[in-house]
Order: C-alpha cells, then structure tokens, then sequence
C-alpha cells in the first residue's frame, strides 16, 4: 500500500470527511438521550450539518483537484457508518427499521466481499454506480424525515420504510448484476 502524505492525509476534503465521522457518537448520544421534540431537532440538526459536509468534500475535491485515494475510502466509509447508525438509533423508536438494517447489512456486506474479490482478482468497481447513488440519496432523505419529524404517522413511516426497502433490494440485485459482468 502507498503510503499516505500529511497533505493528503490532511486535504480540506478529508477533514470533512473526518468530522463527518467525529458527528457520528455526537448524533448517536443525543438521539438516544433524546426526550422532547427539540432533543430530537438537535439530533437532526448534527445529522442535516454532517450532510451538508458530506455535499461539500466532494464539491471541493473535485473544483480544487484534491481527490485522493484515501478520500476515495473515506467518503464512502463515512456515509456507511453514518447510515447505519441512524438505522440503529431509529431502529429503538421504529421496529420495522429492522427490515433496512438488514437489508443494508447484506448490500454492503455484499458490496464488500465482491469489492474484495475483484480488487483481488485486479479489477474494481470506480465509484458508485447511479443506481447506487439513488439509493443512498433515498434512504438518507428517508431517515432524515424520521429524524426531524419525530411524530410522523405509524402508517407513514411503515410505507417510506418499505419503499427504502424495495429500492435497497433492487439496488442489490442491480449489483449482484454488475458484479457478474465483470
């Protein structure tokens, strides 16, 4: 593996990337400790600054040509971890969360494995394909809602989570598809 400069290490794109990362227990804490409505707001609010971030590093890495390979890992990294502990976190206030927690567990456990056993094979997967892209964008717009709308309708909630869900699902076969092909 290349070693790593301090200039790349220390990129104004990775250092987003970083405090993205730092939100993560910040977000975790507060939505677990939450008990009024502007508990919950605060919650959202780290979530909707970490998004904001996350919108930002790619902006700047691309206009100032700052992507790297690291940054390349990170931010894919930073969005997994932040997905997944929003998941969880709901998953104590909506219990058929559960449905994407395991539908997001075996995508990007699919997605790693594969990932893996091409780069191995000397072949990678470069970026996200657009499919993927919708996915997350729909499933982080999803759980945002849930987040600043914390009374939101039991049957409104169930339906948005299906959706997510059947999109998650077609997502990963779209991969599985993809991944054959290479």
């Amino acid at each position: 593996m290349k070693h790593l400069s301090k200039k790349e290490l220390f990129s104004i794109p990775n250092l987003m990337g970083y405090f993205r990362l730092v939100m993560i227990p910040v977000f975790v804490w507060l939505y677990l400790h939450a008990v009024t409505d502007a508990d919950y707001y605060r919650a959202a609010l780290v979530m909707g600054i970490s998004s904001i971030t996350d919108m930002f590093d790619g902006m700047v890495a691309r206009k100032f040509n700052m992507i790297t390979e690291f940054g390349k890992f990170l931010d894919p990294l930073a969005d997994k971890l932040t997905h997944g502990a929003i998941l969880l976190c709901l998953l104590s206030r909506y219990p058929l969360i559960l449905l994407l927690v395991v539908l997001f567990a075996a995508k990007e456990g699919f997605m790693l494995v594969m990932g893996a056993i091409k780069l191995r094979q000397g072949k990678k997967l470069d970026g996200a394909m657009w499919f993927g892209k919708c996915c997350t964008a729909l499933l982080f717009v999803v759980l945002f809602l849930f987040l600043l709308f914390p009374h939101m309708p039991i049957p409104l909630v169930n339906g948005l989570i299906l959706l997510c869900g059947v999109v998650m699902a077609v997502t990963l076969v779209m991969y599985v598809r993809v991944f054959r092909r290479m």
